[in-house]
């Protein structure tokens, strides 16, 4: 009986869930569950299109490019392509996300039981990034042997608990359809759209690595359909822990109701599993952020060394340099760092969507309209949000 998934693809999709799955994926559900209360499950559709779908809609336009980002964004002029590339993996490196990540493992882990200063632990976040970084073709295979099952029974384990032990869901008075919108516009902060563009060249270049070794693969298996399978995995396991975390909060978050968003994971796991069940959950949970911050940072040092510097710098340097900034921007925290990416991916989400959308028509379908479109969905956008 021929296999609707293979083994390749599932382990290819444990990894692909652990790149994905970083401070965002965490602590945004848990927000929005406790903002939803009894409304929890509008908000949890909203979120999964734009956290969820939107990212596989990123995987499967990239993969028709063949993983090939300057033709994906070229299709908009190369000095236009360029810059919104720039851009946008710079918000993944060490302008946004992988900063991010570093701080919400530092406060996961201080709101169990790590006595540390946040500057020393960005420190030593930094130099275990650039160690395993350096070996980026080993990422995706530790990635999804080791850490991802450990993480996902984890995080099940602890959903699970805080379902069963579940008081009442609060009732919140708010429109189901303004729900709806509050999730869908929050999963833009989870940024995997962005993180889809970068990491699904990693994903193919791997595959393109295992096949070329593999002289026995059976040729009815080919890069893209494993590609394809293993993105579906990596979707399905987001959207099954969005919806467990989001609804672990809209009944247990009022209890951490003056708390901050960064701090809600720690609270909320040492509450439901205990302090040594607490702890050891929100150490695989602050590895798992690390994981995030190796892809994240090795597809930026990667496109800024190709790219940038035209290779005429070599990759380790590159690397370091993308620390340094991460370093400094880390120092922000989780609040602070928040606070600087929610207009820009307000502004840039839709017209990243509108792209996908219109390069994936255009390689199926031949569809070629695309600057138009594009350009007036990020004017609209920048629009709306400065006078809304």
């Amino acid at each position: 009986m021929k296999k609707i998934i293979t083994s390749e693809a599932i382990l290819i999709g444990l990894a692909m869930f652990s790149m994905f799955f970083g401070a965002g994926n965490i602590i945004f559900p848990l927000a929005i569950g406790q903002y939803a209360g009894d409304q929890n499950l509008f908000a949890m559709l909203g979120l999964i299109i734009t956290a969820a779908f939107m990212p596989i809609a990123g995987v499967i336009a990239m993969i028709l490019f063949d993983g090939d980002y300057r033709q994906f964004f070229g299709r908009l002029g190369r000095i236009p392509g360029f810059l919104l590339a720039l851009t946008t993996i710079s918000l993944l490196g060490p302008l946004g996300s992988t900063p991010r990540c570093i701080a919400l493992s530092y406060t996961t882990l201080t709101g169990a039981f790590l006595d540390m200063s946040p500057v020393l632990f960005s420190a030593i976040a930094c130099l275990l990034i650039f160690l395993f970084s350096v070996k980026k073709n080993q990422i995706l295979r530790i990635l999804g042997l080791v850490l991802t099952p450990f993480l996902l029974i984890s995080l099940i384990t602890i959903i699970v608990i805080g379902l069963i032990t579940a008081p009442e869901a609060p009732h919140v008075d708010v429109s189901k359809l303004t729900m709806f919108f509050h999730g869908l516009k929050e999963g833009y902060n989870t940024m995997d759209l962005l993180a889809a563009f970068f990491f699904s060249s990693t994903i193919l270049h791997v595959l393109k690595l295992r096949f070329s070794e593999d002289k026995t693969r059976a040729n009815g298996d080919s890069i893209h359909k494993i590609a394809y399978q293993a993105s579906l995995v990596g979707a399905i396991l987001l959207a099954v822990i969005y919806m467990g975390f989001s609804y672990f909060a809209s009944f247990h978050g009022n209890i951490f109701a003056e708390s901050s968003k960064d701090e809600l994971l720690a609270l909320m796991t040492i509450k439901i599993a205990g302090a040594y069940g607490g702890a050891l959950v929100c150490i695989t949970i602050a590895l798992a952020c690390l994981t995030t911050a190796i892809a994240l940072i090795s597809a930026f040092a990667d496109f800024c060394q190709k790219e940038v510097f035209n290779e005429k710098i070599s990759y380790e340097i590159t690397l370091i340099g993308s620390l340094l900034i991460t370093f400094f921007v880390s120092t922000f925290k989780f609040t602070g760092i928040s606070a600087f990416l929610g207009p820009i991916l307000e502004i840039c989400y839709p017209g990243l969507i509108v792209l996908t959308f219109l390069n994936i028509a255009y390689r199926l379908k031949n569809f070629k309209p695309i600057k138009v479109p594009v350009f007036l969905t990020f004017a609209i956008s920048a629009v709306v949000y400065f006078t809304t």
